[in-house]
């Protein structure tokens, strides 16, 4: 047997038998590698004849080319079957029982977003949503705020760098100061009927203990024919009733003024302070809960829907605020800070989903 014969077989026989990717690598240093054995016969060209060295040269070659090719075949069959291992050590078994350990907590401020929508839901709205950066259209000029409004001062609005290519109040761009802004793109964009509710982030210019610089709104939209202030009071009404759990819930309507409404109104509940705490429900005392009123003539105008045909009712809410007095949580900068001491105390089960059919 030939020298490059029995280099060969030897080969092989190590390919073969290598069971792991590192013992693989090794015999490819050893075969192929600078110092290895076909490149030791490579250099034995230089002293043979002619004839002898194309002979010779050409059953090295093959040599090389057949080693380099179970190389590669048992590399690939090495490495599928380190990847199969490794997937079947990694496997997780889903059918193990959830862990009895220590589970996340939904926050105060979801759970309640959450039991909103229920209950709107409940009665015909569906939720729309809109972007947090806005311009002084859909924040302010839409909804019938004035230029000199105080709204507009910058000790109340987050102002940032204006819109290029603007000018005057067109290129104020701003964090939005309330969710009405998408009341006026749903009117812009929807013709009536329309009966929405907008859940999300509003900014404003504010800290202590009862604001932040970031809180969140729900708000209600409702424009059709024959809408009046009955119905908002009904829907409001009822509302209160399914969130606070009340069924006897005393409630009354005082009047106010909003740019963007006409006429307008402010919603109490009543309420109980006797011995120093407070119980929503029958009592001496009243909170202030939410504002409303019948959507302003100039505000329909503004979204291209005929006053004399439609017109609607709105209202707000801070959620963060009805959440305060529905869970007796005594200060509003808690929600952001962070503590899941607070979380654990005040969170919720994230198995028990608010709905209607269970409670909320």
């Amino acid at each position: 047997m030939s020298a490059v014969a029995h280099l060969q077989s030897e080969l092989e026989t190590k390919i073969s038998a290598a069971n792991d990717l590192d013992t693989l690598e090794k015999i490819r240093v050893e075969a192929l590698g600078k110092k290895g054995a076909i490149t030791a016969l490579m250099s034995n060209l230089g002293g043979m004849q002619p004839e002898e060295r194309k002979s010779f040269g050409a059953e090295v070659n093959k040599l090389k080319d057949n080693v380099s090719r179970l190389l590669e075949e048992k590399f690939t069959t090495l490495k599928a079957g380190a990847i199969s291992a490794r997937l079947e050590k990694e496997k997780l078994d889903m059918t193990l029982p959830v862990s009895t350990g220590a589970k996340g907590k939904i926050h105060p401020i979801s759970q309640t977003i959450d039991e909103m929508i229920a209950i709107f839901a409940d009665m015909g709205f569906t939720v729309a949503e809109g972007p947090d950066v806005e311009d002084d259209f859909h924040n302010f000029t839409a909804l019938n705020f004035p230029p000199e409004h105080p709204a507009r001062a910058m000790h109340d609005t987050f102002y940032l760098p204006d819109a290029e290519g603007k000018t005057g109040l067109d290129a104020k761009r701003l964090l939005r100061t309330h969710t009405s802004t998408v009341q006026v793109r749903t009117m812009q964009n929807q013709k009536p009927p329309i009966r929405i509710i907008i859940p999300g982030r509003t900014y404003r210019s504010d800290y202590d203990m009862t604001h932040t610089p970031m809180f969140h709104q729900l708000e209600g939209l409702v424009i059709d024919k024959n809408t009046h202030m009955g119905h908002l009071k009904g829907c409001l009404i009822d509302f209160c009733k399914a969130f606070f759990g009340v069924d006897e819930l005393p409630t009354r309507f005082r009047p106010s003024f909003f740019p963007f409404t006409e006429p307008s109104a402010e919603m109490d509940i009543g309420c109980d302070r006797s011995g120093g705490g407070l119980k929503i429900g029958a009592g001496s005392g009243w909170l202030e809960i939410l504002g409303c009123g019948m959507v302003h003539p100039n505000v329909l105008k503004n979204c291209g829907i005929d006053p004399n045909e439609y017109q609607g009712f709105a209202f707000g809410m801070g959620i963060e605020r009805v959440a305060m007095l529905k869970y007796g949580i005594p200060d509003l900068r808690t929600f952001f800070e962070g503590d899941t001491r607070w979380l654990e105390h005040y969170g919720f089960d994230p198995l028990d989903r608010p709905n209607l059919a269970t409670g909320l």
